[in-house]
Parts: structure tokens; C-alpha cells; sequence
């Protein structure tokens, strides 16, 4: 049989593809024992190629995958973190006690109630922008919050506004052996109950 390329030369081998006879020179050993002709053989070459280009792919996902499985310290610590502040929020917004439902009488702490309305008068002054209130019922409901029926606890207190000073706010009734309270924008001062200041 002679080479189907090269008329003059015997065939040596066969194409394993398509089966041509091939001199020694016109075949290609594509594998040990394997023989392709020239065509052939660049197919095959070409095929195998996109075959490796597809494993590399197929490589690179199951190795992304591998790494999108193992989990480290620091997503432990994220995912951790992520549950804590979580869990913090929760108790923030829906946790806690309720706040108390009665109101506290400011009249069995007339002292306390003195300072809590010094400091209405105060925030009042910085946000009106016009001085002082005329009168303690002015602070009521923006800057002291009171019920309509506490407005009566006013008359604990004895408030002037004081050209000079500013105001001048005191306890109407002072109890015997106590130092008298005047609060004023100047700051606190004391006296004898049953003296000046």
C-alpha cells in the first residue's frame, strides 16, 4: 500500500481518524502508537485544546468554590458582631421596662419642682430668643411638660422677672429652719428662711 500524500513511498502507518495510509514522513504521532495525518492531527490538537482552556475553567470554579466554603476567623467575627448588634437593637427598641404610667407629684418635692422649672426658664430664654417668659404658664407645654391640673402646683413657686437680673425664682413658702432657695440667671443663691437673701 502506498502513501496516499506521496505516491512513491510505502505506507507505513494508518490515520487513527480517518484511516488514510501515511509514509513516515506525513504522519503525525499525536500519542505514543497513535498516528494522525496533518489535518487530523491539527483537529485533535485543536479540540484538545479547547478541552484543557474547559478544565482550566472547570478548575477555577470548584476552586472558587472550595474558598467560598472555608470560613475564617474574620467572617466568624463579622457574622458574630452581626448577631450581637442585632440582638442589642432588639432589646434597645423592644425590650426594657415601661415607663412608670403615674405621674410623680411635684408638690411632695416642692424643691425638686424649683429646679426642674429653672431649667424650662432657661431652655425657654435660649430658644425663644426673646428673654424670659411673663409668667411660669408660658413654659407649659413646650418647655415643662405638665397636665392641665398640675398648673396648680405654680402656685408653689413665686417668679419675678427682673429687668436687671433676669428673673428671680423662689419658693413661695419656705419652711421653717431651711435656707431660702433664690434661683436667678447668675446662678443659685441662699439665705435664712425667715430673712433675705
Amino acid at each position: 500500500m502506498q502513501c496516499k500524500n506521496h505516491a512513491d513511498r510505502p505506507a507505513r502507518h494508518f490515520c487513527a481518524s480517518c484511516g488514510i495510509p501515511l509514509c513516515a514522513d506525513c504522519a503525525e504521532e499525536s500519542k505514543p502508537g497513535i498516528y494522525h495525518c496533518f489535518q487530523c492531527a491539527m483537529l485533535t490538537s485543536v479540540s484538545d485544546g479547547t478541552n484543557r482552556i474547559q478544565d482550566r475553567k472547570e478548575r477555577a470554579v470548584e476552586g472558587k468554590l472550595k474558598e467560598r466554603k472555608k470560613w475564617g476567623p474574620f467572617r466568624y467575627f463579622t457574622l458574630s458582631s452581626g448577631v450581637l448588634i442585632l440582638v442589642m437593637w432588639g432589646v434597645i427598641l423592644f425590650g426594657g421596662e415601661k415607663p412608670p404610667v403615674a405621674t410623680t407629684n411635684l408638690a411632695s418635692n416642692p424643691r425638686a419642682f424649683l429646679f426642674m422649672v429653672d431649667s424650662s426658664i432657661k431652655r425657654y430664654a435660649h430658644y425663644e430668643k426673646k428673654g424670659y417668659p411673663e409668667k411660669l404658664s408660658d413654659l407649659v407645654p413646650k418647655y415643662l411638660r405638665m397636665d392641665n391640673g398640675s398648673r396648680d402646683d405654680f402656685r408653689l413657686l413665686s417668679y419675678q422677672k427682673d429687668p436687671k437680673e433676669g428673673y428671680r425664682l423662689s419658693l413661695a413658702k419656705e419652711t421653717p429652719g431651711e435656707k431660702a432657695v433664690v434661683l436667678s440667671p447668675k446662678g443659685v443663691q441662699y439665705g435664712s428662711a425667715g430673712g433675705g437673701v
